[in-house]
């Protein structure tokens, strides 16, 4: 299996599906116009659409990946129905279902780019609506939930109530058979405890956690890095810093006057940073931050992006938490810091701190290079002391 786990799906529903069995994927959207799609059932539709929209994805990638696209029908009377159009459509869809029975066909699309596979596969489960009246109907339609949805209903949703019975897989009806996805990759030598271990976070433990500051140079190296990053901060904004460790870092951010808050994925780490920043740390994968859309004056990452396998997505989400004229600072060419210092050549392969790479990447979301400085980090065995270069983009 390639690196990348990727669903070719807007849907809500299948990533927390998936999120909820233990997988993380990336997502990325097909943009494949489904209404000008036919085929000659409606089951042969859902597998069609899903298998579109994967072939579009695969289309668009520079590298290799796994790619999941799904899609699902409503058969009703040998028709196929998706999403409502229009709240009139909504009604009269549930008019015509109510106290009867549909069955809801989702189609599994899964290529593997890298053993050049596609499977293709579709799950149909049998559902029973409720004999609802026509005040429920309207209340429901009036939530907006079913004209965003295939059948122009949910079953894990506030259309639950309405479903009274279904027969075959739950997760199909909600947009994706686990079981199936299951089957499917163990066709392409995969299973699925392989994608957990593909999902796990870089992670401390509680001994790891509590002598890291002291064996990684302590608040001298905390404080030379922090005056470093705040050169090129804006003074007295709002910072998030990814992969706050202990908070040794932020801590010392706030003593130079900036409001600092921190995600990061070690309980471990997590525990030590509540003490040094109380009420302002949280647990949060950097790739996906529990912050609305402009909010932060800058973000912070030291000594993150080089322990990514892809750094992308970190830096796609600083772009949409900074607000326009915000900064993100990052230390850049860490591991060529450290190998300098040692007397060591500069590793061959492109790490994801890269300088290039990181300003090819941040050019794709609006963030263009600001600023740059370094710091210098505690002597090595060598008696060398490397030079930790930072810099700054700035959020067009």
């Amino acid at each position: 299996m390639s690196a990348r786990f990727v669903l070719a799906s807007a849907s809500p529903a299948r990533l927390k599906t998936l999120r909820g069995a233990g997988i993380e994927p990336e997502v990325i959207v097909s943009g494949v116009d489904e209404d000008n799609v036919t085929a000659e059932n409606p089951g042969e539709l859902a597998r069609l659409l899903a298998t579109l929209k994967a072939r579009a994805v695969v289309a668009g990638l520079t590298d290799h990946a796994t790619v999941l696209g799904c899609d699902s029908v409503l058969e009703f009377d040998g028709v196929a129905y998706g999403k409502p159009a229009t709240p009139d459509v909504a009604r009269e869809r549930w008019r015509m279902m109510r106290g009867r029975t549909g069955v809801l066909h989702t189609g599994h699309c899964l290529i593997d780019t890298t053993s050049k596979q596609e499977l293709r596969e579709l799950a149909s489960t049998t559902v029973y609506f409720a004999d609802v009246t026509d005040e429920e109907i309207d209340a429901y339609v009036a939530t907006g939930e079913p004209l965003v949805v295939a059948g122009a209903f949910t079953v894990d949703g506030l259309g639950g109530p309405f479903v009274s019975a279904i027969e075959g897989d739950y997760h199909n009806v909600v947009g994706l058979s686990l079981p199936l996805l299951r089957r499917m990759l163990i066709d392409i030598d995969v299973t699925w405890p392989q994608l957990w271990d593909a999902q796990k976070p870089f992670t401390y433990d509680e001994s790891v956690a509590s002598t890291y500051d002291e064996t990684r140079g302590g608040v001298a190296r905390a404080q030379a890095a922090a005056q470093a990053v705040d050169s090129l901060l804006e003074d007295g904004g709002r910072v998030l810093e990814l992969a706050v460790g202990t908070g040794i870092v932020g801590a010392e951010l706030v003593a130079l006057g900036n409001l600092v808050h921190g995600v990061d994925l070690s309980p471990a780490m997590l525990r030590q940073a509540r003490i040094r920043l109380p009420g302002h740390v949280a647990a949060a994968d950097a790739a996906r931050l529990p912050v609305a859309d402009r909010r932060c004056d800058a973000v912070v990452a030291v000594w993150l992006l080089h322990l990514l396998d892809d750094s992308e997505p970190v830096i796609a989400e600083v772009a949409r938490v900074l607000r326009t004229g915000g900064v993100f600072v990052t230390t850049t060419e860490k591991s060529d810091a450290g190998r300098y210092a040692d007397g060591r050549v500069p590793d061959e392969t492109r790490s994801q701190d890269a300088l290039s790479h990181l300003v090819a990447t941040a050019a794709r979301y609006g963030l263009v290079l600001d600023g740059a400085t370094t710091f210098v980090g505690p002597p090595r065995n060598t008696g060398n002391a490397p030079v930790y270069p930072l810099v700054g983009f700035r959020r067009t």
